[in-house]
């Protein structure tokens, strides 16, 4: 009797695994693809959204988009940690297609378009909750009078709404500063605009 092995990581074989047969069909990560893929990025606002016919090529700003997507959505709070994800994490590599950009492209992708940035968060938040993709539940109920056994904290006014909009809001900018602030204190840098103080 022997132990289940794994394969020889030195084993060559003549057609390797794809990447994609390690992110299954219902991953988030194919929801992301597919949601950054069908946006216009100049029409939200993003720049470098065209390319120039000279010097180097730049990184799609799609695929950009698609790290800080996945990076707010699984609390991934610094431009260093997303690098490090981009090597390492499956999901990740299939989601970028095997590119790894750098933590100062990834910091000065999020400087250069943090406006841009939270429409597609706060956009996104609400695409998710349509497709039932959080488990949560939301019912908008006009003036009649219906009998149910229902608790304060199921029920929800306009004005609890636009409350709940605010605070997702909120936790978008929060993220945002708190990526701001790891990326300074990895790198001594400060992205701050000009003009603008903490």
């Amino acid at each position: 009797m022997e132990y289940i092995s794994g394969e020889d990581r030195a084993q060559t074989i003549l057609l390797p695994d794809s990447i994609d047969e390690y992110v299954d069909d219902n991953n988030s990560v194919r929801v992301i693809d597919v949601y950054i893929n069908s946006l216009d990025l100049y029409g939200l606002g993003f720049v470098n959204t065209e390319l120039k016919d000279t010097g180097r090529p730049p990184y799609d700003p799609k695929d950009l988009l698609k790290l800080y997507v996945y990076g707010y959505l699984n609390r991934i709070r610094s431009s260093r940690r997303l690098e490090k994800e981009s090597r390492r994490n499956l999901e990740v590599i299939w989601l970028l297609s095997k590119l790894s950009p750098d933590h100062k492209t990834i910091a000065r992708f999020r400087h250069e378009n943090g406006k841009a940035l939270k429409n597609v968060f706060r956009d996104f938040v609400k695409l998710c909750l349509g497709l039932e993709l959080y488990g949560k539940e939301l019912a908008a109920i006009d003036g009649s009078k219906f009998k149910a056994v229902n608790s304060r904290d199921r029920n929800f006014t306009k004005q609890q709404i636009q409350n709940k909009i605010t605070k997702i809001t909120e936790k978008i900018e929060q993220y945002l500063s708190e990526l701001e602030k790891n990326d300074g204190e990895e790198d001594g840098v400060d992205f701050t605009p000009l003009g603008v103080h903490r």
